[in-house]
């Protein structure tokens, strides 16, 4: 073979490898546009959170710097699309007092939300001589003067979008449920479980 027909083989290659790769990057543009347009047609909105009631089995400050506490939540997450279905792969759920943990993680079971599926959770939520801020002692015994404390459910977890037979990746889910308690300034924490009803939306970022 001649030097020439070498030169014009190699760049018949070239030509082949170059169509190759177009293809493939065409291909794979047109998987993404197509993804990207149902995505944006089906526009989806992240679940809606309510915590329903708590229910406070003990709650007190055991030794200066010590939280023991026993919660019991019911909240209820509602998938508010008609077209997609969310994946709930890890949720880990907890109590806080202003910006501190006050009780361990319980991990919700992973579950499957179907299109405008609405799904119930009862944990429990236990902290035994948790240890807290030093400030924490002096404002729980304010807001149990002034006759109420907020507590924060919180969420911690990751979603994935379910269209059709195709799964999304894994998405951040952050869940923040405000509970005001009304408790009486004498309050301390062990004893009879008081239930309250409160029927409150949480806000959701996913």
């Amino acid at each position: 073979m001649t030097e020439k027909e070498c030169e014009h083989h190699h760049d018949e290659d070239e030509k082949m490898r170059k169509c190759i790769g177009a293809v493939v990057l065409g291909f794979i543009a047109v998987v993404l546009f197509v993804v990207f347009l149902v995505w944006a047609i089906l526009h989806p909105h992240g679940p809606r959170f309510v915590l329903q009631d708590a229910t406070i089995y003990a709650f007190n400050v055991s030794q200066p710097n010590y939280l023991t506490s026993n919660i019991q939540v019911t909240l209820s997450s509602r998938n508010p699309n008609d077209k997609i279905g969310i994946f709930y792969d890890r949720l880990d759920i907890y109590a806080s007092y202003r910006n501190q943990q006050v009780t361990l993680a319980t991990l919700l079971p992973a579950t499957y939300q179907g299109h405008l599926d609405v799904t119930v959770w009862s944990p429990f939520l236990y902290g035994t001589t948790v240890p807290v801020a030093p400030y924490f002692s002096p404002a729980l015994s304010q807001d149990l003067t002034a006759g109420m404390v907020l507590l924060n459910i919180k969420i911690d977890g990751w979603v994935r979008w379910k269209v059709g037979t195709w799964i999304s990746g894994r998405y951040r889910l952050h869940v923040n449920c405000p509970a005001y308690i009304t408790l009486a300034g004498h309050f301390s924490g062990d004893g009879p479980a008081v239930k309250y009803q409160l029927v409150q939306r949480c806000a959701v970022d996913v």
